[in-house]
């Protein structure tokens, strides 16, 4: 059993993405409904602009919070992290972007989960302020 917070390689374990695509941090917290995330933004990150998450980083980040929800399941239950896909993104809205340096945190919430097909919310913070806000739908590949 890995004991939360989990990072580095331990992280790797519970998602698909490897780097230069890696935009999740640390898993937090996590529960069968729930899950928080964070996003350390780094200058070498493809997704940065000068000094600036851009928003398909962000989204991505998202995305991938969602992954590792369903990556850490499968590993509670002793299985491999699942490779998915965003079905759909709904209802987002970006206010702001985080720079080099900052942390985001990221809550998803899972609002319904059906045969390989998870919808959820997901809020992002960046200190105590939202920053974005999504609906998202994933599908795990067959």
């Amino acid at each position: 059993m890995i004991s939360l917070p989990i990072s580095g390689e331990e992280l790797l374990l519970l998602i698909p993405q490897r780097a230069p695509i890696v935009m999740v941090s640390t898993l937090e917290s996590y529960d069968d409904k729930r899950l928080v995330s964070t996003f350390v933004v780094c200058e070498e990150n493809i997704f940065v602009n000068e000094v600036t998450l851009v928003e398909s980083g962000l989204l991505e980040h998202m995305a991938q919070s969602v992954a590792l929800h369903t990556g850490y399941s499968y590993f509670l239950k002793g299985e491999n992290a699942p490779m998915g896909y965003i079905g759909s993104m709904q209802d987002v809205d970006i206010q702001d972007l985080p720079e080099i340096g900052e942390t985001v945190f990221s809550t998803v919430t899972i609002l319904q989960e059906f045969m390989g097909v998870t919808l959820v919310e997901i809020e992002t913070k960046l200190e105590d302020s939202v920053i974005a806000r999504a609906r998202m739908k994933t599908v795990i590949a067959k």
